[in-house]
């Protein structure tokens, strides 16, 4: 058994030590959300100051509007190409003449 300390040498009871610790405890458990608080409010500070800043893209806006509109334009031509070559067993290379899309607009608005 633990002795008090202000009572000079007495012995505490089981119920005494238990609240003794439980004081302690409390007090510790105090001191760590007061450390836990400041560090959040530095947090708050240090990340309200870096979205002031603003973020540094890789790839600007514009380039990256311009690089997905030239993908669009590969993925169309490459998927004529293989539409009319592969699926329609014609010349892949027909599919970007203009002759073969007057044929099938000709063909769209039945004009011939």
């Amino acid at each position: 058994m633990a002795t008090n300390p202000n009572s000079k040498g007495k012995k505490l009871n089981k119920e005494q030590e238990r609240e003794k610790k439980r004081k302690a405890l409390d007090e510790a458990t105090k001191q760590n959300t007061a450390k836990k608080e400041s560090s959040k409010k530095q947090k708050s500070v240090k990340e309200e100051k870096a979205s002031k800043k603003g973020r540094r893209r890789v790839l600007p806006i514009w380039l990256r509007i311009i690089l997905v509109l030239l993908f669009s334009a590969v993925a169309l031509v490459l998927g004529l190409m293989v539409g009319y070559g592969v699926i329609g067993e014609g010349n892949p290379t027909d599919a970007l003449e203009m002759d073969t899309w007057k044929h099938i607009w000709n063909f769209v608005t039945k004009t011939e």
